[in-house]
């Protein structure tokens, strides 16, 4: 698994579970199953538009306030970020 320098795939096709909690224990990060069910849905919204979900737009999914205060208390800061990166996504741009 070729990875770049901040963490992410090189080659999004290569993402498999396997490889997801890999990358997460090569980075001392856990993925449990809350973080692996917005890992999914990132996926599922990415699949369908064709980029990663701006912050807002994902945590609307979860009913969550546009400042989604939850995933910030999970995942510390940038959110998105580490959800793409254990997503096999590409690095989102702009607000994450």
């Amino acid at each position: 698994m070729n990875r770049d320098g901040d963490g992410f795939l090189i080659n999004t096709s290569d993402w498999s579970e396997e490889i997801m909690y890999q990358m997460a224990s090569d980075d001392d990060f856990q993925i449990t199953d809350e973080i692996k069910g917005f890992i999914m849905k990132a996926r599922e919204m990415y699949n369908e538009t064709g980029t990663v979900p701006a912050i807002r737009v994902f945590a609307k999914e979860y009913g969550m306030d546009r400042k989604a205060s939850k995933l910030y208390d999970i995942f510390e800061s940038g959110p998105m970020k580490k959800i793409a990166k254990y997503g096999g996504l590409p690095k989102p741009t702009g607000c994450v």
